[in-house]
């Protein structure tokens, strides 16, 4: 035995004397075996854990110009994305100018089906057409350079606050702010939009001469820690852990009307919420805004005082998301039924129809990965004409990457490892299949060859991949406390998974459609719940005798406001 393996034996028997055998494991699997570490992972602390706002590329520069157009009076604009990272990230700057008393402010959310993602000159357009003179981007714009090239031409300083990645030509702005910009000293690269617009405020804060009690800004955290939830960045990372900890508390204690009118319109108990809640009910309803409508419908419901607004714009987005459902089912059913009649299927699924809704598309690819485990690209047309689509990682994939591989096919692309958008012209539509899947051949080769190359002891460098463990005795609140304390989950955190050994008493359907199914277990007592049993093979036919063979989580429900302890299906 080396004395590197006697160390690492001897650290984890440390964690196990400190966490018991399960946690230890757990922390193991996440790349954490030093005990300092595992302390401060399972308890994230904000003033320890937020780095320095001017690590950040051009924060100096930013926070200045900013305030300097405060201090004139000039008219300033937010331009932020569409989605549940760039619509809390506006808010979080909406609230700012409101806490310091500025109105000489504007919002633009593009629309993401006549617009699409990014920022575009005919926005700078009509931006200047209204005097402004200062654009503070959100969530978008690193990729900009015709819009920013447009607003130096009319006057206007451009300020990018971004997290994606630059591809191509770096935008001639006054500042970009960004993580992962190249050269970049910031510690934390997966930072998401609000993020970034949360470290905005926290530079401004921190050289303005404003009389705002200390310690306000964390009150944003509610937005900060929806976006880091919803954008699915890494909550490995401990600025994130933290943010996203800290968000939820102050979520469940926000007092903004729109927040708790939506938790009560889908049965949720705000005392309780978790990082499931983010996920399943309110960023689809805040997504749907974009998708379905207009996108500023969200950043109203996000930002209004007014509890009678807020009502009307939770009943106006749960509609949306309704009809946003139905037509995902559509456009997935249709794209299952192409890739039947296929004897076998590319390693990358490539599928199109003019009839697609663009905004649509990143939900239903997510469902095609999901189901047959492979990266998934789905295109459709928008209202200009233009053929636009989005694609989603099988958790394997490197979606951009393999986008970079085959820019010769593209219009335009962009996102993050595991989910992006691009276009293409209709000359390249019979080539795309092609393309990505001789993309991914040669990232799976350069990958194994860079591997070969690695120091055998430093090669597993980053977090494990989720793995199933086999299931304890007892599963029960001690067990749900003990994982507890890795929460909140996600990507770089996966929720734990067990591996039952247990036969079914009984099954009951419930749901419309009776789409779902309750299960009870000869060796545990904890009722065992499947969602959408379609998904998993032979679920639909189960009975009593037969052996339970899909690994679950151990959560704890509030819905309802009824909490109950429960395995859930995975």
């Amino acid at each position: 035995m080396t004395t590197q393996m006697i160390a690492d034996h001897q650290e984890v028997s440390s964690l196990e004397q400190h966490y018991g055998t399960l946690l230890a494991q757990l922390l193991e699997e996440r790349g954490i075996t030093d005990a300092q570490e595992a302390e401060a992972f399972l308890k994230p602390e904000y003033e320890r854990d937020l780095n320095d706002p001017f690590l950040l590329s051009d924060m100096g520069r930013a926070t200045a110009r900013v305030l300097s157009a405060i201090e004139k009076r000039e008219r300033i604009a937010v331009y932020s994305d569409f989605d549940c990272d760039g619509i809390p990230g506006a808010v979080v700057l909406h609230d700012y100018f409101k806490k310091i008393g500025y109105e000489n402010v504007e919002f633009y959310i593009p629309h993401r089906n006549r617009e699409g993602f990014g920022f575009h000159v005919r926005a700078v357009e009509e931006l200047a057409a209204h005097g402004v003179t200062l654009i503070v981007t959100i969530d978008c714009g690193i990729n900009g350079a015709r819009a920013c090239a447009r607003a130096e031409g009319l006057g206007i300083d451009v300020i990018i606050t971004d997290h994606h990645l630059p591809e191509g030509e770096v935008p001639h702005a006054y500042a970009i702010v960004n993580p992962n910009m190249p050269n970049s000293i910031y510690p934390n690269l997966a930072l998401c939009g609000a993020g970034v617009a949360f470290q905005l405020v926290r530079a401004l804060l921190a050289c303005g001469e404003h009389t705002i009690v200390e310690g306000w800004e964390k009150w944003l955290l509610d937005m900060v820690g929806m976006a880091t939830i919803a954008d699915m960045v890494s909550l490995r990372e401990p600025e994130n852990r933290a943010l996203a900890t800290y968000g939820l508390m102050v979520l469940r204690k926000s007092r903004r009307p729109g927040i708790q009118q939506l938790l009560r319109k889908v049965r949720v108990d705000q005392r309780t919420l978790t990082e499931d809640d983010i996920g399943f009910s309110i960023a689809p309803r805040i997504n749907a805004a974009s998708r379905m409508d207009a996108p500023e419908d969200a950043f109203r419901l996000l930002s209004t005082d007014d509890p009678v607004e807020a009502g009307v714009l939770v009943d106006h987005l749960e509609k949306l998301n309704r009809k946003r459902k139905t037509h995902v089912a559509l456009i997935v059913k249709e794209a299952k039924a192409k890739l039947a009649t296929r004897e076998t299927l590319s390693e990358v699924i490539v599928l199109g129809n003019p009839d697609w809704q663009p905004s649509l598309l990143g939900l239903a690819a997510n469902s095609l990965a999901e189901e047959y485990r492979r990266p998934a690209f789905l295109w459709g047309r928008d209202e200009k004409q233009a053929l636009k689509g989005s694609c989603r990682s099988d958790g394997k994939a490197n979606v951009v990457a393999l986008m970079r591989r085959a820019s010769h096919t593209l219009v335009e692309y962009g996102g993050h490892a595991y989910s992006g958008g691009f276009s293409l012209s209709l000359e390249h539509v019979a080539t795309l299949e092609h393309s990505l899947c001789s993309a991914l051949t040669e990232e799976i080769e350069d990958t194994l060859d860079d591997e070969t190359i690695v120091d055998q002891d430093e090669q597993d460098t980053h977090p494990k991949a989720q793995t199933v463990i086999p299931a304890p005795a007892h599963l029960d609140s001690e067990v749900y406390k003990q994982l507890s304390q890795l929460a909140p989950f996600g990507v770089g955190n996966p929720r734990p998974l067990f591996a039952l050994t247990a036969t079914v008493r009984s099954v009951a359907s419930f749901g419309a459609g009776d789409v779902h199914r309750k299960i009870t277990l000869n060796e545990y007592p904890l009722p065992v719940i499947a969602f959408f049993t379609a998904k998993f093979e032979g679920l639909e036919n189960l009975s009593a005798g037969d052996p339970l063979t899909y690994p679950v989580a151990l959560e704890l429900s509030s819905f309802g406001g009824r909490r109950e302890l429960r395995l859930r299906v995975v």
